[in-house]
């Protein structure tokens, strides 16, 4: 049986391995809520009964929805020019000499500062609100993405030149192939990065989506509500990782055999 199904040597799936773990995740929050017995750590039940609520009213899916495209954009921005940029600097030496300082730059400077200058400069808008975002993920795209250029096998590159095969199909063929892993992991990485970043431009400068909800629940210290919220945002995050990124992970793996 292929590794990539199974837990371990006794054979598990890993799909049961992560439903268990997460389930006994579950039945220790209970026994321990149940033990404290403190509003200050409400139990699985409790969080439960506030997400239906919240649900049921439907101020959830309204500023889940605007998170998930504030995500979506800002990703998509993101992974574009990072991508691009980091192949340029992976395979142009004069790119990296000018860019680097640049980029060594991005890389520590905090998000809220490039939050803060963001809506400064532009408006507390939707538009200031993306930029921020994808500014502050775009160096890490570009840092893993170089490296991925640095390392293409040369010998098949000089394959495709004495040959005169079409840039197009050396792309295609040779050169995203190679940086398939890069761009995986960039990707992954970067999703998480970016739901974070999302929820302080949210708590900073909108009013609206999960981060200016869980900013709004902190002042009535409604930790329920903050749990719940948090749930629905972490239930979206487990369905974009079984039903997009593991398929695709696939599919490319399959592509690049």
């Amino acid at each position: 049986m292929p590794l990539a199904k199974t837990g371990g040597p006794g054979g598990w799936p890993a799909g049961l391995i992560r439903s268990g773990a997460l389930l006994a995740l579950l039945i220790a929050w209970q026994l321990v809520a149940l033990r404290v017995d403190d509003p200050l750590l409400p139990a699985p039940t409790a969080v439960l009964a506030s997400l239906f609520h919240h649900l049921t009213t439907g101020e959830l899916l309204h500023h889940l929805g605007v998170t998930l495209l504030r995500v979506a954009a800002s990703f998509v921005i993101a992974m574009l020019v990072g991508v691009a940029v980091g192949v340029w600097m992976g395979r142009s030496q004069l790119a990296n000499n000018l860019l680097d300082s640049l980029l060594v730059l991005m890389l520590n400077l905090p998000a809220l500062v490039t939050a803060i200058l963001c809506f400064i400069w532009i408006g507390l808008n939707e538009t200031a609100a993306v930029l921020a975002v994808a500014l502050n993920k775009i160096p890490t795209v570009i840092t893993n993405i170089r490296e991925g250029a640095r390392a293409l096998d040369q010998q098949l590159l000089q394959v495709g030149e004495v040959y005169r095969v079409p840039r197009r199909t050396v792309l295609r063929r040779i050169v995203l192939p190679q940086l398939y892993p890069y761009i995986m992991a960039s990707a992954r990485s970067g999703l998480a990065l970016i739901w974070k970043i999302v929820l302080v431009i949210e708590l900073l400068g909108r009013s609206d989506g999960i981060g200016f909800q869980l900013g709004t629940y902190f002042q009535f210290f409604d930790l329920t509500s903050i749990l719940a919220y948090t749930t629905a945002f972490a239930a979206v995050v487990f369905v974009i990782e079984a039903l997009l990124l593991r398929p695709l992970d696939r599919k490319l793996n399959g592509w690049r055999s």
